[in-house]
């Protein structure tokens, strides 16, 4: 059985004593909330240190990029490495965000480095992958995140990989108020699903979490987390929130 997980992705919003406010209440509210979910929120970098001193077994910090360079430290200016992560208390790294790739120009061979260096600093590394809407309409949806996973993924071994989690996120469904049907989303999942079993076995694909990234909300959370291959969800507008954030969790735990 697969532990669903509830990433909360703070993009760029928030000043330090908002931010810290919000990772406060979500601490919690969690004390309270059913075992068996495993939850994570991901800040501003500049935040990232403050409020991994302040995470609990309950909530993971996460970070919303990484370098993809290897090395520990060196003159890359405005990097920061996965080791850098660790070292300051950070579990997760998202990777590959439809942002990152429109806005910063990232490539599926950038983003396998990007999990490359998460794998080698023991940072899990929540991958992201999804189409555009006329992908989506021109029925080549499954094909593109095929390809997308193919090549981020491609050199690595299952165990390697046996922390990897994948975030499918209809870029069409970011921000727009736009959710995709259960059904689309379910089907997306089990494709992702049967592609990693195709690469890596059976048993890696039975425990790999794939989460669904596009405008969840507490109003659609528990159909799309009834979806048997749905592990959760990468939530945008919602995790600012701390009763949209929790409602999904909760729903999670249903």
């Amino acid at each position: 059985m697969r532990t669903k997980l509830i990433a909360g992705n703070w993009k760029m919003n928030m000043l330090h004593s908002e931010a810290e406010h919000l990772f406060k209440k979500i601490n919690e509210a969690a004390i309270a909330l059913p075992k068996g979910v495993d939850m994570m929120v991901a800040p501003p970098a500049l935040y990232l240190s403050q409020l991994a001193d302040y995470s609990t077994s309950r909530v993971g910090v996460g970070a919303q990029d990484v370098s993809a360079r290897e090395e520990v430290q060196g003159a890359f200016t405005g990097e920061y490495s996965a080791a850098m992560l660790k070292s300051a208390g950070v579990k997760y790294a998202i990777v590959g965000h439809s942002e990152r790739r429109t806005c910063h120009g990232e490539t599926d061979v950038i983003i396998g480095r990007k999990i490359a260096a998460c794998v080698k600093a023991g940072v899990i590394p929540v991958y992201c992958c999804g189409e555009v809407l006329s992908e989506r309409e021109s029925g080549k949806h499954v094909e593109i995140v095929s390809d997308q996973v193919r090549t981020a993924l491609k050199g690595f071994t299952a165990s390697e990989l046996s922390h990897l989690v994948v975030a499918y996120e209809p870029v069409w469904a970011i921000g727009t108020g736009k959710t995709a049907s259960n059904e689309q989303a379910q089907e997306m999942h089990l494709a992702i699903r049967n592609l990693a079993a195709e690469i890596f076995g059976s048993q890696f694909a039975e425990r790999l979490r794939i989460l669904y990234g596009g405008s969840m909300k507490p109003q659609n959370a528990a159909q799309l987390l009834e979806q048997p291959d749905i592990d959760g969800g990468l939530i945008g507008g919602a995790s600012l929130v701390p009763a949209d954030f929790i409602a999904i969790v909760e729903a999670a735990a249903l």
